[in-house]
Formats: structure tokens, sequence, C-alpha cells
């Protein structure tokens, strides 16, 4: 069995420290809401009495409610010792030792009475009606406090889980977001390989390792936040640069890319690596395809609470983007973006007869 970690309990702690703190607000409140109702209903409408006994009728109330706040208090014991056996049983144990409670509270509250007001033996004078009667208030007393602490504890096990729940959901989310990344990173990696081969093959070994080199920085800057869950547009843009000079040992002149990028954007938070196969498409259906110079735009612009990015590269292309290659990197580009942002994501592709775009719209969020 692994042992907790430090957030493990640390939120083990708080939730603990959080009950303890509910029931002592509780009991101290419930019991003087108790004080109060019975002075109202029961000692105030004897003031009028010859034979009325105030100092009596309050000590005897103290002691009440200091039995009682200490009942409660066993009451509670008992069922955080046992609200973890299945529901029935402890539903049965928590009402027996509610009455089992509530038996005791009358006893004491009636021997308090004859023994406090009335200068009496406790038992003298008793009959069962009176005691039934006292009974069922006790015993009402105890149930309601029964029902208050089952309230609290399995509102506190709700949150529990729900605590444990949204842990599972973002431990998935993470896994699903590096699954994703890492389905990318052999996809450049083959693409890069291959170029690199070609040029050895065509005995252009400066140039191969010119490439090589600058795919060793490519990779040595990426891993630097490789553990990150984010990134900023500041950030991919110089990875990306880096890409670019890779691609641009292959295709020389035929390669010109323009960057405009909004100063305000630039903190704009984003997942690691997610514009990179976007340009990676647009260098292999656009430069790759064609043998003149080819233009390639990138822009990242904010338009009120959503951040625009725009892929722009010459050369016209199928109205089936599937069949012109833009599957796993753009696929993987949106559904990483949705579960990265936990809410839909627009991404288009826009085919026409000079020109490729490529329009992503996401949520504007800062990296703190």
């Amino acid at each position: 069995m692994n042992a907790p970690t430090q957030s493990e309990l640390t939120i083990s702690l708080q939730a603990f420290s959080k009950q303890s703190h509910q029931f002592w607000s509780l009991q101290i409140l419930g019991w003087l809401g108790y004080t109060v109702v019975v002075f109202i209903s029961i000692i105030h409408p004897q003031f009028d009495d010859n034979d009325f006994n105030l100092k009596g009728q309050m000590l005897n109330l103290a002691v009440e409610v200091g039995f009682g706040f200490t009942l409660s208090f066993v009451q509670w014991s008992i069922i955080r010792r046992i609200v973890h056996w299945p529901l029935k049983r402890t539903l049965i144990m928590s009402f027996v030792s509610a009455a089992v409670l509530g038996l005791v509270f009358n006893i004491i509250k009636l021997a308090s009475y004859k023994t406090i007001v009335y200068n009496q033996v406790w038992y003298q004078e008793l009959n069962m009606l009176e005691f039934g009667g006292w009974f069922l208030f006790s015993v009402s007393t105890m149930f309601v406090w029964t029902a208050i602490f089952f309230i609290m504890l399995y509102n506190a096990r709700l949150q529990k889980e729900h605590e444990m729940l949204l842990r599972a959901q973002t431990a998935a989310k993470d896994a699903q977001l590096q699954m994703l990344r890492y389905q990318l990173n052999p996809h450049f990696m083959f693409n890069t390989m291959n170029a690199i081969s070609t040029l050895i093959m065509k005995k252009e070994n400066d140039m191969a390792q010119e490439m090589l080199d600058k795919l060793c920085d490519f990779f040595r800057a990426s891993l630097q936040h490789d553990t990150s869950d984010a990134s900023h547009i500041g950030k991919e843009i110089e990875l990306l640069d880096l890409y670019l000079s890779i691609e641009k040992v292959r295709f020389g002149e035929r390669l010109k890319v323009n960057f405009d990028i909004n100063d305000e954007a630039r903190q704009a938070k984003i997942p690691p690596l997610v514009l990179q196969p976007i340009v990676e498409n647009a260098i292999k259906y656009g430069v790759e395809a064609r043998k003149q110079r080819n233009v390639i735009d990138i822009r990242v612009t904010k338009q009120d609470e959503q951040l625009m990015i725009l892929v722009e590269n010459e050369g016209g292309g199928s109205d089936k983007p599937n069949e012109k290659g833009f599957g796993i990197g753009l696929s993987n580009t949106k559904e990483r973006l949705e579960t990265f942002f936990s809410t839909p994501c627009e991404l288009n592709v826009e085919s026409g007869n000079t020109k490729t775009r490529v329009t992503l719209v996401i949520p504007f969020v800062i990296t703190k």
C-alpha cells in the first residue's frame, strides 16, 4: 500500500479541522438555542407563581444543558466510530444509542429538577406519566442531534468524494494531454530525421550536420519545460523559431516566415508545442509541394476574451483536408486544446487555389 502524499495528508487535516470546527459551533449554538427555548416556554410562564424559585430553575437549567451537552458529545463520538459500517447497521446502532442516552438524559433532568428546584429526593413522588412526558422530549432531543451529526458526516464524506473525483479528473486530463503530446513528438521526429537522411543520401553532409545541430538545440529548449503542463505564446514562438531554423536548412531561400505577434498576447496560456504541427503541415503541403519561394504568415491577436492564431501559407489544395495530410497533427491539436481549456475550441482549415489558412480560436488566459 502506498504511503499518503503530503498533499493528501494536508487535505485530510484540513477536512478534520473543518469538521471539528463545525461540530463545536453546532454544539454551542444548538444548546444555547435549547436554553432559550426552555426558558421561554417553561420557566418564563411561571414568573407569576407565588412559590416560583427562579434561582433554582436557572441552576437546574444550567445542569440540564451541561449534561445534555456532554451526552450529545458522547453520541457524536459513537457515530464517528460507526459511520463506516453498513448504512442500515449504522442507523440502527445510532438511534439505539440515542434512545439510551435520551433515557439517561431524562433521568438526570428529573433528578436535577426535583433536587434543585423542590429540594426533594430525585425519585420522590415520581409517576410514569410524568416520566414518560419528559422522556419523549429527552429522546427527541437526542434524535435531533443524531440526525444533525449524520448530515454533517455524510456531507463531509460527499465533499471528500467530490475532491477525489476532481483530482482523478485532473489526473486523467493530464494523462490525456501527455498522450496526445507524445503522439506528436514521434511525428515530428520522423519528418526531421527523414529530411536529415535525405540530405546525407545527397552527400550534403554539412547541411545535414547543421540541421542535426539545430534539432539538438530544439529538443534541448523543449525539454527545459517538458514537465510543465502549460506554456505561453512567447515561449512557443521561441520554440517555433527553432523548429523553423531546422526547416530553413532544408529549404533555404524557398522558405520565408513572417511573425506578427500582439504584445498583449505573448503571455497567453497554451499547451506546449501546440503550434508546431500546424506550421509543419504548412511546410509539408505548401513549401515542399512547390518549387518557388513560399511565405508562411503567423499572426497572433487578442480579440475580447479570445485569442486568435492564424497560420497562412502560399499554395492551394484539395477541399478534403485529410487527403492533404491534415490528420493526426491538426486533429490532435484541436483535441489537446479542448482538453487543456475544458471547453470547445475552434480550428478551421480554409484551402483555396492560392493559399491555405488555419485559424485557431481559444480562450484568452494569462499565465501566472
